[in-house]
């Protein structure tokens, strides 16, 4: 029989860009580079200490090619080894955890960017679409997020005015979190005469994007343990992931098995924690739809805190939204998230999703890391 062993990894710094609709006046770079500085401030630690950087940025969604290329050197990555990914945000965090966890390598960045001012993310989901058959009907994120939204709505029976309250609190706890972007409150009548978008997706039902990046800074136990001056934000005590049918069906949409699956995985691999002992979740909940559909799929209990930093109506950089998920887990369960904390919060789940109607979802769970 195969032992178990806890997973040795740390959040020893977080950062998180301002968040606005579009940053004009910075260069992705720059985004980077602040973003990377602040999070090794927040861990007290120096580039130089660094052994490796883990990039999850897309060529697609920031208009350029081969983005590791200009990226590396200011999100830290010069003269370390670097690898990136463009799958999400969350995805490098992933990534990056396993290389720690490898014991090869030791104290690491996490860095994502998402600039998706500068592009059309529908022109970019056309050009993701399988050539032959979905892309000549035009398929995009509006149409397949319509197809989900109905899905559920025929399998779970929510109401427009559901879903609509359920934007509403995510607004109202945004307007909590520092880290937002200021926006007005909804009204409930403005959502149901807001456009229609691909029924019954309204335009008011999924969330503002914004630009943004996010850096993690995340260390072995070995790490930890000989630096006994350092003092670890969060520990990631499980995660998982997997990857859903790419075809469209109402039973692939309305089932969400794979992202119930891989959540559950999450806590058997977080030895020991299961659902009941979540404090606070942050979904990547791209519209109100799914917000409602993710929280019916995991049969919450009703001391467990649903994105109480606002989700993607706080801010929403498309791509990096895991892994702003992640960030904000860190911050609850080490008690600096700031205006919207949650009292006591110990354990934390955080969620990405990415591809057409949540194809792909990834979690981990942080628990506090008091020394």
């Amino acid at each position: 029989m195969v032992k178990k062993v806890p997973m040795d990894v740390y959040v020893l710094g977080v950062a998180i860009h301002p968040a606005a609709t579009a940053i004009g006046d910075a260069r992705l770079e720059e985004m980077a580079y602040r973003t990377a500085r602040a999070a090794l401030d927040d861990a007290g630690v120096r580039r130089a200490d660094i052994d490796h950087l883990t990039l999850a940025a897309s060529d697609e969604l920031d208009a350029r090619g081969i983005s590791s290329m200009l990226l590396a050197a200011p999100s830290g990555g010069y003269l370390k080894d670097e690898m990136r990914t463009t799958d999400s945000g969350l995805t490098g965090l992933h990534l990056g955890a396993m290389r720690v966890a490898s014991g090869h390598l030791h104290l690491g960045l996490v860095v994502s960017t998402s600039q998706n001012s500068v592009v059309d993310l529908e022109d970019i989901a056309r050009m993701r679409s399988e050539p032959f058959f979905l892309r000549p009907v035009g398929m995009n994120f509006a149409i397949a997020d319509g197809l989900f939204a109905n899905a559920v709505q025929q399998r779970y029976g929510f109401s427009e005015e559901a879903v609509a309250a359920c934007l509403i609190e995510r607004s109202r706890a945004a307007r909590d979190n520092p880290r937002a972007v200021p926006r007005d409150m909804p009204r409930a009548a403005d959502i149901a005469r807001s456009e229609p978008i691909a029924y019954p997706l309204r335009a008011a039902h999924r969330a503002p994007v914004t630009d943004g990046a996010v850096a993690l800074v995340i260390a072995s136990g070995h790490w930890v343990r000989a630096h006994p001056d350092a003092r670890p934000l969060a520990r990631l005590a499980g995660m998982a992931w997997g990857v859903d049918r790419y075809q469209l069906d109402a039973d692939r949409l309305a089932s969400l098995d794979v992202f119930r699956q891989y959540a559950m995985e999450t806590f058997k691999r977080a030895d020991g924690i299961g659902i009941d002992d979540i404090d606070v979740i942050e979904f990547d909940a791209q519209h109100a739809w799914a917000d409602l559909a993710y929280q019916i799929a995991l049969q919450l209990p009703s001391s467990t805190r649903v994105s109480p930093s606002g989700g993607a109506w706080a801010q929403n950089p498309y791509f990096s939204m895991g892994l702003l998920n992640a960030a904000e887990a860190a911050l609850q369960v080490s008690g600096r998230a700031g205006g919207h904390q949650v009292d006591g919060a110990k354990r934390a789940l955080a969620h990405g999703a990415s591809g057409f109607a949540q194809q792909t979802h990834g979690f981990v769970v942080m628990e506090g890391a008091g020394r």
